[in-house]
Protein backbone atom coordinates (compact mmCIF):
# COMPACT_ATOMS: atom_id res chain seq x y z
CA UNK A 1 0.00 0.00 0.00
CA UNK A 2 1.21 3.33 -1.18
CA UNK A 3 1.50 5.72 1.68
CA UNK A 4 -0.62 8.54 2.03
CA UNK A 5 1.33 10.56 4.42
CA UNK A 6 4.94 10.65 5.25
CA UNK A 7 5.95 11.89 8.43
CA UNK A 8 10.25 12.82 8.34
CA UNK A 9 11.90 12.40 11.77
CA UNK A 10 15.78 12.09 12.89
CA UNK A 11 16.85 8.23 13.38
CA UNK A 12 17.42 8.28 17.46
CA UNK A 13 15.63 6.04 19.38
CA UNK A 14 13.99 9.17 21.20
CA UNK A 15 13.50 10.71 17.74
CA UNK A 16 11.18 7.59 16.52
CA UNK A 17 9.70 6.99 19.88
CA UNK A 18 8.18 10.54 18.93
CA UNK A 19 7.34 9.59 15.68
CA UNK A 20 5.71 6.74 16.07
CA UNK A 21 3.81 8.46 19.19
CA UNK A 22 2.40 11.01 16.40
CA UNK A 23 1.58 7.96 13.91
CA UNK A 24 -0.13 6.47 16.58
CA UNK A 25 -2.24 9.91 17.37
CA UNK A 26 -2.82 10.70 13.98
CA UNK A 27 -4.26 7.27 13.41
CA UNK A 28 -6.38 6.88 16.49
CA UNK A 29 -7.97 10.50 15.08
CA UNK A 30 -8.28 9.50 11.03
CA UNK A 31 -9.56 6.26 11.17
CA UNK A 32 -8.80 6.21 7.21
CA UNK A 33 -4.96 6.24 7.98
CA UNK A 34 -4.99 3.52 10.89
CA UNK A 35 -4.57 0.40 8.21
CA UNK A 36 -0.46 -0.69 8.06
CA UNK A 37 1.38 1.35 5.84
CA UNK A 38 -0.73 4.16 5.07
CA UNK A 39 1.24 6.57 7.34
CA UNK A 40 4.92 6.11 6.47
CA UNK A 41 7.74 7.80 8.99
CA UNK A 42 10.74 8.38 6.87
CA UNK A 43 14.01 8.82 8.53
CA UNK A 44 16.99 11.61 8.30
CA UNK A 45 20.48 12.20 9.82
CA UNK A 46 21.06 15.48 10.36
CA UNK A 47 23.96 17.88 10.19
CA UNK A 48 23.38 18.12 13.97
CA UNK A 49 23.91 14.01 14.45
CA UNK A 50 27.13 14.32 12.40
CA UNK A 51 28.29 15.95 15.79
CA UNK A 52 30.42 14.33 18.25
CA UNK A 53 33.36 16.40 19.53
CA UNK A 54 32.00 20.55 18.76
CA UNK A 55 29.08 22.44 20.60
CA UNK A 56 26.49 23.60 18.59
CA UNK A 57 27.52 27.20 18.77
CA UNK A 58 30.68 26.21 17.35
CA UNK A 59 29.12 24.19 14.69
CA UNK A 60 26.48 26.50 13.31
CA UNK A 61 23.51 26.53 16.10
CA UNK A 62 20.32 24.61 16.90
CA UNK A 63 18.98 24.36 13.19
CA UNK A 64 21.10 21.84 12.26
CA UNK A 65 19.05 19.31 14.01
CA UNK A 66 16.35 20.43 11.50
CA UNK A 67 17.86 21.82 8.26
CA UNK A 68 17.80 18.04 6.02
CA UNK A 69 14.21 17.88 7.31
CA UNK A 70 12.90 20.83 6.58
CA UNK A 71 14.63 20.79 3.27
CA UNK A 72 12.63 17.78 2.49
CA UNK A 73 9.40 19.04 3.72
CA UNK A 74 10.01 22.37 1.51
CA UNK A 75 10.61 19.83 -1.59
CA UNK A 76 7.37 17.94 -1.07
CA UNK A 77 9.43 14.57 -0.18
CA UNK A 78 7.55 14.50 3.12
CA UNK A 79 4.60 16.10 4.34
CA UNK A 80 5.43 16.79 8.45
CA UNK A 81 7.86 16.36 10.54
CA UNK A 82 8.15 15.99 14.37
CA UNK A 83 10.37 18.43 15.90
CA UNK A 84 11.99 18.53 19.87
CA UNK A 85 10.84 22.15 19.77
CA UNK A 86 14.04 22.89 21.95
CA UNK A 87 15.71 22.24 18.58
CA UNK A 88 13.87 24.42 16.60
CA UNK A 89 15.62 27.95 15.64
CA UNK A 90 13.74 30.82 16.74
CA UNK A 91 13.11 31.73 12.63
CA UNK A 92 11.62 29.39 10.51
CA UNK A 93 12.51 28.61 7.07
CA UNK A 94 9.75 30.79 4.55
CA UNK A 95 7.19 28.62 3.82
CA UNK A 96 6.43 26.75 7.09
CA UNK A 97 4.66 26.63 10.22
CA UNK A 98 4.39 24.58 13.45
CA UNK A 99 0.36 24.75 13.77
CA UNK A 100 0.41 21.93 16.31
CA UNK A 101 1.80 21.15 19.52
CA UNK A 102 1.55 17.57 21.02
CA UNK A 103 0.68 17.79 25.44
CA UNK A 104 4.17 18.65 27.02
CA UNK A 105 5.97 16.56 28.87
CA UNK A 106 7.65 17.20 32.07
CA UNK A 107 9.97 20.19 31.28
CA UNK A 108 12.85 19.31 33.96
CA UNK A 109 16.46 18.14 33.69
CA UNK A 110 17.64 15.23 35.05
CA UNK A 111 20.84 14.49 36.70
CA UNK A 112 22.96 11.24 36.11
CA UNK A 113 26.36 10.60 37.95
CA UNK A 114 28.49 7.11 37.59
CA UNK A 115 28.36 6.87 41.73
CA UNK A 116 25.16 8.40 42.66
CA UNK A 117 26.99 11.65 43.61
CA UNK A 118 24.78 15.01 43.95
CA UNK A 119 25.70 17.92 42.05
CA UNK A 120 26.52 19.86 45.65
CA UNK A 121 28.64 16.63 46.97
CA UNK A 122 30.84 16.01 43.86
CA UNK A 123 34.32 16.93 44.70
CA UNK A 124 36.45 20.20 43.20
CA UNK A 125 37.44 19.24 39.71
CA UNK A 126 34.96 16.73 38.78
CA UNK A 127 33.77 16.53 34.98
CA UNK A 128 30.20 17.22 34.06
CA UNK A 129 29.66 15.90 30.53
CA UNK A 130 27.01 18.56 28.44
CA UNK A 131 26.68 19.99 24.91
CA UNK A 132 24.48 22.79 26.08
CA UNK A 133 26.07 26.21 27.35
CA UNK A 134 22.64 26.57 29.22
CA UNK A 135 23.29 23.30 31.48
CA UNK A 136 27.17 24.43 31.60
CA UNK A 137 26.27 28.07 32.70
CA UNK A 138 23.87 26.85 35.41
CA UNK A 139 26.06 24.24 36.90
CA UNK A 140 29.04 26.93 36.93
CA UNK A 141 27.18 29.32 38.70
CA UNK A 142 26.60 26.89 41.34
CA UNK A 143 29.91 25.01 41.44
CA UNK A 144 32.29 26.96 39.65
CA UNK A 145 35.30 24.33 41.13
CA UNK A 146 33.74 21.74 38.82
CA UNK A 147 35.13 21.29 34.59
CA UNK A 148 32.45 21.05 32.04
CA UNK A 149 33.24 19.17 29.10
CA UNK A 150 31.21 18.50 25.69
CA UNK A 151 29.47 14.83 25.63
CA UNK A 152 27.39 14.80 22.43
CA UNK A 153 25.36 12.19 21.53
CA UNK A 154 22.17 10.23 21.69
CA UNK A 155 20.54 9.56 25.56
CA UNK A 156 21.52 5.43 24.91
CA UNK A 157 25.41 7.10 23.67
CA UNK A 158 25.34 9.75 26.70
CA UNK A 159 24.15 6.83 29.15
CA UNK A 160 27.34 4.93 27.87
CA UNK A 161 30.11 7.29 27.61
CA UNK A 162 28.69 8.02 31.64
CA UNK A 163 29.00 4.48 32.72
CA UNK A 164 32.63 4.31 31.03
CA UNK A 165 33.87 6.93 32.71
CA UNK A 166 34.32 9.69 29.98
CA UNK A 167 32.75 12.06 32.46
CA UNK A 168 31.58 12.19 36.36
CA UNK A 169 27.82 13.18 35.90
CA UNK A 170 25.76 14.66 33.16
CA UNK A 171 22.73 16.00 32.73
CA UNK A 172 19.49 14.93 30.35
CA UNK A 173 15.92 16.19 29.96
CA UNK A 174 14.03 13.93 31.80
CA UNK A 175 11.25 14.07 28.98
CA UNK A 176 13.28 12.06 26.62
CA UNK A 177 14.05 9.64 29.78
CA UNK A 178 10.61 9.13 30.58
CA UNK A 179 9.66 8.98 26.86
CA UNK A 180 12.45 5.84 26.40
CA UNK A 181 11.61 4.36 29.32
CA UNK A 182 14.72 5.07 31.50
CA UNK A 183 13.63 7.92 34.14
CA UNK A 184 15.09 4.72 36.66
CA UNK A 185 18.22 6.10 35.82
CA UNK A 186 18.15 9.36 36.84
CA UNK A 187 20.09 10.21 39.91
CA UNK A 188 17.70 13.36 40.91
CA UNK A 189 15.76 15.70 38.98
CA UNK A 190 16.40 19.47 39.32
CA UNK A 191 13.27 21.74 40.18
CA UNK A 192 13.46 25.01 38.01
CA UNK A 193 14.55 26.78 40.81
CA UNK A 194 17.67 24.91 40.59
CA UNK A 195 17.98 24.19 37.08
CA UNK A 196 15.76 26.67 34.58
CA UNK A 197 15.15 24.47 31.49
CA UNK A 198 16.12 25.22 27.96
CA UNK A 199 13.05 27.11 26.08
CA UNK A 200 10.59 24.79 24.97
CA UNK A 201 12.09 21.69 26.62
CA UNK A 202 9.44 18.40 26.93
CA UNK A 203 7.32 20.05 23.80
CA UNK A 204 7.04 18.33 20.33
CA UNK A 205 5.83 20.34 16.93
CA UNK A 206 4.43 19.48 14.32
CA UNK A 207 6.04 21.47 11.32
CA UNK A 208 4.13 21.54 7.96
CA UNK A 209 4.28 23.44 4.79
CA UNK A 210 1.77 26.56 5.27
CA UNK A 211 0.19 25.96 1.95
CA UNK A 212 -0.58 22.42 3.09
CA UNK A 213 -4.20 22.46 3.76
CA UNK A 214 -4.94 18.83 4.49
CA UNK A 215 -2.00 18.30 6.36
CA UNK A 216 -3.09 21.12 8.62
CA UNK A 217 -6.57 19.69 8.92
CA UNK A 218 -4.99 16.53 9.64
CA UNK A 219 -2.93 17.37 12.52
CA UNK A 220 -5.54 20.25 14.06
CA UNK A 221 -7.33 17.42 16.40
CA UNK A 222 -3.68 16.84 18.22
CA UNK A 223 -2.93 20.34 19.37
CA UNK A 224 -2.47 21.17 22.98
CA UNK A 225 -3.65 25.12 23.28
CA UNK A 226 -1.78 24.86 26.95
CA UNK A 227 1.44 23.84 24.90
CA UNK A 228 1.48 25.91 22.79
CA UNK A 229 0.71 28.39 24.36
CA UNK A 230 3.30 28.01 26.94
CA UNK A 231 5.89 27.60 23.94
CA UNK A 232 5.15 30.76 22.26
CA UNK A 233 5.78 32.60 25.08
CA UNK A 234 9.44 30.96 25.94
CA UNK A 235 10.35 31.03 22.24
CA UNK A 236 9.04 34.72 22.18
CA UNK A 237 11.86 35.32 24.99
CA UNK A 238 14.35 33.82 23.36
CA UNK A 239 13.80 35.59 20.17
CA UNK A 240 14.05 39.24 21.78
CA UNK A 241 17.80 38.21 23.03
CA UNK A 242 18.13 36.72 19.54
CA UNK A 243 19.20 33.51 21.62
CA UNK A 244 21.60 31.25 19.71
CA UNK A 245 23.18 27.97 21.03
CA UNK A 246 26.67 30.78 21.36
CA UNK A 247 24.46 32.11 24.31
CA UNK A 248 23.06 29.90 27.29
CA UNK A 249 19.62 31.14 27.96
CA UNK A 250 16.97 29.48 30.01
CA UNK A 251 12.79 30.02 30.31
CA UNK A 252 9.75 28.35 31.69
CA UNK A 253 6.31 29.11 31.26
CA UNK A 254 3.49 27.81 33.47
CA UNK A 255 -0.23 28.42 32.53
CA UNK A 256 -2.75 28.69 35.29
CA UNK A 257 -6.39 29.67 34.03
CA UNK A 258 -5.86 32.14 31.79
CA UNK A 259 -2.71 33.41 33.71
CA UNK A 260 0.63 33.16 31.95
CA UNK A 261 3.84 33.11 34.10
CA UNK A 262 7.29 33.29 32.54
CA UNK A 263 10.95 32.82 34.72
CA UNK A 264 13.56 34.41 32.04
CA UNK A 265 17.16 33.72 32.55
CA UNK A 266 20.31 34.36 30.53
CA UNK A 267 24.33 34.57 32.06
CA UNK A 268 27.96 34.15 30.40
CA UNK A 269 28.87 31.08 29.32
CA UNK A 270 31.12 30.39 32.87
CA UNK A 271 27.58 31.45 34.86
CA UNK A 272 28.81 34.92 35.34
CA UNK A 273 26.25 38.17 35.34
CA UNK A 274 23.10 35.70 35.64
CA UNK A 275 19.91 37.58 35.14
CA UNK A 276 16.93 36.55 35.72
CA UNK A 277 13.47 38.05 34.87
CA UNK A 278 10.05 36.43 36.14
CA UNK A 279 6.70 38.09 34.46
CA UNK A 280 2.73 37.24 34.59
CA UNK A 281 0.59 38.50 32.66
CA UNK A 282 -2.75 37.16 30.38
CA UNK A 283 -2.39 33.44 28.28
CA UNK A 284 -3.56 35.63 25.07
CA UNK A 285 -0.73 38.01 25.35
CA UNK A 286 2.12 35.30 25.52
CA UNK A 287 4.08 36.13 22.75
CA UNK A 288 3.94 39.77 23.88
CA UNK A 289 4.64 38.80 27.53
CA UNK A 290 7.29 36.74 26.78
CA UNK A 291 9.55 38.98 23.84
CA UNK A 292 8.84 41.84 26.31
CA UNK A 293 10.55 39.84 29.41
CA UNK A 294 13.81 39.30 26.77
CA UNK A 295 14.14 42.60 25.58
CA UNK A 296 14.25 43.94 29.47
CA UNK A 297 16.73 41.56 29.96
CA UNK A 298 18.46 42.03 26.76
CA UNK A 299 18.60 46.18 27.92
CA UNK A 300 20.71 45.31 30.86
CA UNK A 301 23.06 43.85 29.33
CA UNK A 302 26.73 44.65 28.88
CA UNK A 303 27.62 45.23 25.10
CA UNK A 304 30.15 42.40 25.61
CA UNK A 305 27.57 39.72 26.88
CA UNK A 306 26.79 37.62 23.91
CA UNK A 307 30.61 37.99 22.10
CA UNK A 308 32.43 35.90 24.78
CA UNK A 309 32.36 34.28 28.53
Amino acid sequence: MKAQLKIGTRGSPLALVQAEATRDLLAAAHPELAAPGVIEIVVFRTSGDRLFDRSLADAGGKGLFTKEIEEALLAGDIDLAVHCMKDVATRLPAGLSIPCYLPREDTRDAWLSRDGKLLDDLPAGSLVGTAGLRRQAQILLRRPDLRVGILRGSVDTRIAKLKAGECDATLLAIAGLNRLGKAHLATAIFEPAEMLPAVAQGALGLQIRESDERAAALIAPLNCSETATRVIAERAFLAALDGSCRTPIAALAVLEGETLSLEGFAARIDGRDPRRISRKGPAADAARLGFEAGAEVKAGLPADFFSGP
